[in-house]
């Protein structure tokens, strides 16, 4: 039975294996340097020492082994394409040179699961075509993780086989504005040339590189220095929803210099990007109204300040050619003013929780005809190994209600709050599940998702690599405490004592923190006999690291009610673990990401004890 990532609409076996009669894989003479990329990925899968094949645009009546077409007239879906495995010929046929790029894929995942490789391909017929026309991910580089070019790619590589289109970097201060050194100086971002690099790889691989940059609240690291003080909204800080102080945290929208400044970081930003779509943020402006703007709020309401500021920016991204995306959550609380938006803008539709209402939230902006994409998100931050149950659950209802109410797209996030610490290969669960709801939704409830992991994210022959991911992001649960957007464990080392008090009225106790410390190392005991990419079994590795000393932790703080009354042997034995767990992690971080935010990130883990 064969495990493909994502599942196909329309699959029928039938019967007998593929034994090539020619070396050439044949690309449509109309579109040859179209379907190279294609027609390369077949190459890749099918070839052997034994038996090379070769490209070719002539078709000619004999030696071909592959064939790839076009006829937008046969496959009538964008993307779409049929794949038919024969006896001696394999047959693509594709509405576009993107449903041949995802034809490729899907011959790629078959020939992983044949045994020996390549050597018994199943006969059979896919028909196949995607659930959304935008199938994005959006990854977080603004929150002290910025990866190397080389992890990009990788990610390009994965995310492209499992037929996502969209790809966006989510943006504060990361990009190397040649004229705000001052802000990204310790933050090693990405430079307009790695951009250019990047955004050529993603085409490819047909990948839109959508520019971000958030643009309202969320500019901490430029209001922090003096040279852009002037622009806050207020320069001595907020207090946000969950009672954190911040420092200096949104621009002023009545200020004339901010727009200003936001359109001198676009004009430098987006040509850099081939995409015409521009993500610009404007979330969680938990200061407006505040400071410098709140006479302007009193007098003419908060939501009408910020869509006036939100107007502003739509029409410097239409200056440059651009369809502006903008997260919702604001105008959410304004519904009246939605009717106002343009009707060419996108409304990000967010939220991270598996009973996020995308449904009520989603009919506000239908019922004003704004396109809208889903936004659900990994939860794979302030978690350390990913909240499994959770990620699923989140990403169906948006696909769910995506789906149904005619949205625009799928966004999938995957964000790095409070120093990023959950390592790459743990939000794969989250990308795995978009990727599959986004292309086929139906498919994907009945995946066998720890399955797909191991063979298309892992490359684990064992096949239980996939199987371990998902129980240990499945660890939240154990603890008997459920957190919006976080787990416990997570919280036991980000937020010192307090935590810990509201846990303990929650539940929390020390026998099911011993509970959750044996659950993990059970789920983690395979992780040393599995012959898997070293770097992956490290990160798994550690991840289990850092939650047994979050067990041990708490189960300290809860005897202790206070670190200060830890014996000095505990005190001592978590001081030595946690210098070892920080050791590994700064040797993996620098191993698929740039050293730029390192410090901040792993100073958070200095001040645990």
């Amino acid at each position: 039975m064969l495990t493909l990532l994502p599942p196909p609409k329309r699959i029928e076996l039938l019967g007998g294996n593929f034994q090539p009669a020619g070396k050439y894989i044949y690309l449509d003479a109309a579109c040859p340097l179209a379907l190279q990329h294609a027609g390369n990925a077949i190459k890749a899968a099918l070839q052997t020492n034994e038996r090379p094949f070769e490209l070719t645009a002539f078709r000619g009546t004999d030696a071909i082994a592959v064939t790839v077409d076009i006829s937008p007239d046969a496959i009538v879906y964008a993307e779409g394409y049929s794949l038919t495995i024969a006896p001696s010929k394999i047959s693509i046929v594709a509405h576009d040179p993107a449903g041949a790029l995802y034809a490729a894929m899907t011959l790629k995942q078959i020939v992983r699961q044949c045994t020996p490789p390549r050597a018994a391909l199943p006969c059979l017929c896919i028909n196949d075509w995607p659930d959304f026309n935008v199938r994005g991910v959006m990854l977080d580089i603004s929150r002290d993780k910025v990866p190397s070019m080389k992890t990009l790619f990788g990610l390009i590589d994965l995310l492209s086989e499992w037929k996502i289109n969209q790809f966006q970097l989510y943006t504060e201060h990361t990009f190397a504005y040649r004229q705000h050194q001052s802000v990204w100086a310790d933050a090693s971002p990405m430079t307009g040339e790695q951009i250019m690099e990047l955004d050529r790889y993603c085409i490819e691989r047909n990948v839109e590189l959508v520019p971000n940059q958030n643009s309202f609240g969320h500019m901490e690291r430029w209001l922090s220095v003096p040279a852009y003080t002037h622009l806050a909204e207020s320069a001595e800080g907020c207090i946000d929803p969950w009672g954190n102080k911040r420092g200096a945290y949104g621009l002023c929208p009545i200020e004339p210099k901010s727009i200003q400044f936001l359109e001198d970081l676009y004009n430098e930003l987006l040509p850099h990007f081939s995409s015409r779509k521009f993500n610009v943020g404007c979330d969680e402006t938990f200061d407006l109204g505040k400071g410098l703007s709140k006479q302007a709020c009193e007098a003419r309401g908060t939501g009408r300040v910020y869509l006036e500021f939100l107007l502003k920016i739509y029409n410097v991204a239409r200056r440059n050619n651009r369809v502006m995306q903008f997260w919702g959550d604001i105008i959410l609380h304004h519904p009246e003013l939605i009717s106002e938006l343009p009707r060419d803008a996108v409304a990000l539709e967010w939220g991270y929780e598996a009973d996020h209402p995308f449904q009520e939230h989603c009919a506000r902006f239908a019922e004003s005809r704004i396109p809208y994409y889903v936004c659900p998100g990994t939860s794979a931050w302030n978690s350390i190994s990913g909240r499994t149950d959770n990620a699923i659950a989140n990403i169906t209802r948006a696909a769910e209600t995506g789906l149904s109410s005619g949205c625009a797209g799928l966004l999938n996030t995957d964000w790095g709050d409070n120093g990023h610490w959950q390592h790459l290969p743990v939000s794969y669960l989250g990308y795995a599940s978009g990727a599959a709801a986004s292309w086929n939704l139906m498919g994907s409830k009945s995946l066998d998702l720890p399955m797909a992991l191991s063979l298309h994210a892992f490359h684990d022959p064992s096949l239980r690599m996939g199987k371990l991911a998902f129980d240990l992001g499945n660890m939240y649960q154990k603890t008997g405490v459920s957190i919006p957007n976080n787990s416990i464990l997570a919280l036991i080392l980000l937020r010192a004592e307090t935590p810990v008090a509201h846990a303990r009225a929650m539940g929390l106790t020390a026998g099911k923190l011993e509970e959750t410390l044996e659950w993990i190392d059970r789920v983690t005991g395979p992780l040393s006999s599995i012959h898997g990419d070293s770097i992956t079994k490290d990160e798994f590795a550690n991840t289990a690291s850092l939650l047994r000393f979050a067990c041990r932790l708490g189960i300290g703080r809860l005897q202790y009610d206070r670190m200060e009354a830890f014996p000095e042997g505990l005190r001592h034995d978590l001081t030595v673990d946690l210098d070892s767990i920080m050791s590994q992690y700064e040797t993996i971080w620098r191993i698929r990401n740039k050293p730029g935010g390192l410090k901040e990130s792993i100073g958070r883990m200095k001040c645990i004890l």
